[in-house]
C-alpha cells in the first residue's frame, strides 16, 4: 500500500546534528568525551560509527534521540523517522526509560534485554542485549549511549519478520469476526472504531460520505461526512468529548492531515511536534482542542475505498507515551481498511436495496381494492426492521358481481426487491384469475398452475375468503397460509378451520374450500405470520397467542388493528422480526328506510 508522510516539524532533528553525534557516539565508545579528527577526514569518527556492524544509537540529555546508524535500525526493526527528535518515552523504547534516567543520574553502564513482543505499535524485538552507556563531557553526562551487542542474524531476523505477519495475520482475522456482524452502516463503522482501540490507537474516529455523495478519490476534499464511528482509550474520554459525535457532521478543511488523504487518495501519517502543526492537521478547531488535550503525537489517516470509490475516512491518533505511526502501521491499517470498506459498502448497498423493496412495497399496497358498499375494510402493513429486508407480503380485494367482494391475503418465500416484484405478479396475476368469477379453490388452482410454469417465480401462501354479505355467506381456501381469525361480541377470538392446500407456485394443487355463515357484527382478520410467529417459538403457541388476545369487536377498524399489532407486534421501538399486513373486514348494517 502507499503512502504519505508528514515533513518533520520544527522540534527535529536540526541539520548537522547527525554529524555531531556520530562524533561523540564514537568518542563516547572509545570511553572518552573527547573529539578525534583527522586532518584529511575530519568526519571519520562519525564514519567508524556508521559503519560498526553493531548497533548504535545516541540519546541527549532530554533523553531525545540524536542518531542511530544503519546496524541499530537493522537489530530493532525501528526507523530513523520513527525515533529521531523524540523524546524515548514516546518511543518504542518507552519501557527502557527508567534505566536511561538511572545513566544519566549515576553514570554507570547498564545492560539489560529488551521484554516487549512483536506487537503493531511496539516493534522492538525481544531478547536483545541492549547496553546503555553515558556520555560524559566536562565531567558531566551529557548524553546516553545505547549499544545492540547481538550481531543481527538473517535467520534470527526472518523468525521476527515471520513473527510480525503472523501478528499481522491474527489481527485481520479478528477483525473479519468483529467488523460486519451486520449489515447497517452505523454499526459495522462502530465497529471498526471499537476494534482499532486500543489494538492500533488511543483515539479513532470513522466518517463516511452521505450515499448521494459518494465520489472517486483524488477529488478537492472540503465534502460533509458524516460521524459513524467514534472509539477512544478510557483515559481519554474527558479529552476528546468536543469531538463530533456519531450521527453529526463533519467537515475536514483545507490543509489538514485528512483533507490531504482525501486529495491523495492515499494513507497519509503524520507526527506534528508543535501545537500549530496539531491545529493544522486537526480536520476543525473543535478537533484540534480535543488533540491538543488528549497529547496526540501521531495521526494516521486512511481513504475508506470500496469497488473504486471513496466511501469515508478512517482517522487513528497516538498519544505521548505511544509509539508513532511508521509504514508498517501504515500497511496495516491499509489492510483493514479494505476489508472494513468493503462491509460499509455491502452494508450501504444492503440499505439502498432494503429502501427500493420497500418503497415498491408501499407503492404496490397503498390501497387494497375497492370492495362493495356493503363491507367495511381496514388494512396495515408494517416492515420488518433491519434484521431482515423487507418481504413479499401482500393483500387485494376484488369487487364481483351481485354484491360479493374476495380477499386475498398472501406471502411470497424470500426478501428483497425480488420478492416485492414477485409478490406484483402473483397480484396481477390473481386478479386476472378472479375476474372470470370461479369458485375460491379453482381461483387458487388456477393460480398455482400459471406461477408454476414460471420457473423463477418463488412460491407463496395465500388465502381467499369470498364474502356474499347478501346470501349471509363466507368461503374460504387456503394455500398453506395460516387460518383467519373470528372477531365476534362476547365470544373469545376464534381461529377458523380451513382446509389447507400446498403453496402456490409448487405445481401439486389439491386446492378445497369450505364455508361459514357471515352474521351481522361479526369481524375477520387476515394477516401474515410476520404478526404472530416468533424465533424458536413453535407455530401452535403462536397461534395460541392470538386465539387468546381480547380484540375490540366494536368500533372502527383501525382500532382493531391497532390493538392486534400492539397485542402481538414488537414493542415500541423495537424492529419487527418479519414484515405483517392484516386485512380486516365487517359487513355493514344496512340504514333501515
Amino acid at each position: 500500500m502507499r503512502f504519505w508522510r508528514g515533513r518533520r516539524g520544527k522540534g527535529g532533528t536540526p541539520a548537522g546534528a547527525d554529524d555531531t553525534a556520530l562524533t561523540a557516539a564514537a568518542a563516547a565508545l572509545a570511553g572518552s568525551a573527547g573529539t578525534t579528527t583527522d586532518g584529511d577526514r575530519p568526519n571519520l569518527p562519525g564514519e567508524l560509527v556508521g559503519a560498526l556492524p553493531a548497533g548504535v544509537a545516541l540519546l541527549d540529555a532530554k533523553l531525545r534521540w540524536l542518531y542511530l546508524n544503519p546496524a541499530f535500525t537493522a537489530a530493532t526493526g525501528l526507523r530513523r523517522a520513527d525515533l529521531l527528535g523524540r523524546p524515548a518515552q514516546a518511543t518504542a523504547f518507552a519501557g527502557a526509560i527508567g534505566t536511561l534516567r538511572r545513566v544519566l543520574a549515576d553514570g554507570r553502564d547498564r545492560e539489560c534485554t529488551t521484554g516487549a513482543p512483536d506487537a503493531p505499535g511496539a516493534p522492538v524485538p525481544s531478547g536483545l542485549r541492549v547496553r546503555y552507556r553515558p556520555l560524559t563531557a566536562e565531567g558531566r553526562v551529557t548524553g546516553v549511549v545505547v549499544v545492540v551487542l547481538d550481531d543481527p542474524d538473517p535467520v534470527q531476523e526472518l523468525r521476527r519478520e515471520l513473527a510480525r505477519a503472523r501478528t499481522r495475520l491474527a489481527l485481520l482475522e479478528a477483525a473479519a469476526e468483529r467488523i460486519g456482524t451486520t449489515l447497517d452502516v452505523d454499526t459495522t463503522c462502530a465497529e471498526l472504531a471499537a476494534f482499532a482501540v486500543p489494538r492500533l490507537a488511543g483515539l479513532a474516529t470513522v466518517d463516511v460520505l452521505p450515499p448521494d455523495a459518494e465520489a472517486r478519490t483524488g477529488r478537492t476534499p472540503g465534502r460533509r461526512f458524516h460521524r459513524a464511528g467514534l472509539g477512544c482509550a478510557d483515559g481519554l474520554r474527558t479529552a476528546v468529548d468536543r469531538l463530533p459525535r456519531p450521527g453529526e457532521s463533519v467537515r475536514h478543511r483545507e490543509g489538514s492531515v485528512a483533507a490531504r488523504a482525501l486529495a491523495s487518495g492515499v494513507a497519509v501519517l503524520i507526527a506534528p511536534r508543535t501545537a500549530e502543526e496539531l491545529a493544522a492537521a486537526a480536520p476543525d478547531q473543535a478537533s484540534a482542542a480535543a488533540y491538543r488535550a488528549a497529547g496526540v503525537t501521531s495521526l494516521l489517516v486512511v481513504p475508506l475505498t470500496a469497488r473504486g470509490r471513496l466511501i469515508g475516512l478512517l482517522t487513528l491518533a497516538r498519544t505521548a507515551g505511544s509509539p508513532g505511526f511508521g509504514p508498517d502501521d501504515a500497511v496495516l491499517v491499509g489492510d483493514l481498511a479494505a476489508r472494513a470498506a468493503t462491509g460499509i459498502d455491502n452494508a450501504r448497498r444492503y440499505s439502498r436495496s432494503q429502501g427500493i423493496a420497500l418503497d415498491l412495497q408501499r407503492a404496490l399496497l397503498s390501497e387494497p381494492g375497492h370492495p362493495h358498499q356493503n363491507l367495511e375494510l381496514a388494512s396495515r402493513y408494517r416492515p420488518s426492521g433491519t434484521s431482515s429486508v423487507v418481504g413479499g407480503d401482500w393483500y387485494e380485494t376484488v369487487r364481483l358481481p351481485f354484491g360479493r367482494t374476495l380477499l386475498v391475503m398472501g406471502d411470497v418465500m424470500g426478501h428483497g426487491v425480488e420478492a416485492a416484484v414477485d409478490m406484483s405478479n402473483y397480484r396481477a396475476t390473481l386478479r386476472d384469475v378472479a375476474g372470470t368469477d370461479l369458485p375460491p379453490h379453482r381461483i387458487l388452482r388456477q393460480l398455482d398452475a400459471v406461477i408454476a410454469a414460471n420457473e423463477s417465480a418463488r412460491p407463496a401462501t395465500c388465502l381467499l375468503a369470498l364474502a356474499d354479505p347478501g346470501r349471509g355467506r363466507w368461503t374460504f381456501s387456503s394455500a398453506g397460509h395460516l387460518p383467519p381469525a373470528l372477531i365476534a361480541p362476547g365470544r373469545p377470538t376464534e381461529l377458523l378451520r380451513i382446509p389447507t392446500g400446498p403453496p402456490l407456485g409448487t405445481g401439486f394443487g389439491g386446492y378445497e374450500q369450505t364455508g361459514r355463515d357471515l352474521l351481522p357484527g361479526e369481524t375477520l382478520l387476515l394477516y401474515t405470520d410476520g404478526l404472530v410467529e416468533r424465533r424458536g417459538e413453535d407455530i401452535d403457541a403462536s397461534l395460541a397467542r392470538l386465539a387468546a388476545l381480547r380484540l375490540p369487536a366494536a368500533g372502527p377498524l383501525d382500532e382493531l388493528l391497532d390493538a392486534a399489532l400492539r397485542g402481538l407486534g414488537p414493542g415500541p421501538g423495537s424492529p419487527a422480526e418479519d414484515d405483517i399486513a392484516v386485512l380486516a373486514a365487517r359487513p355493514r348494517t344496512r340504514a333501515r328506510a
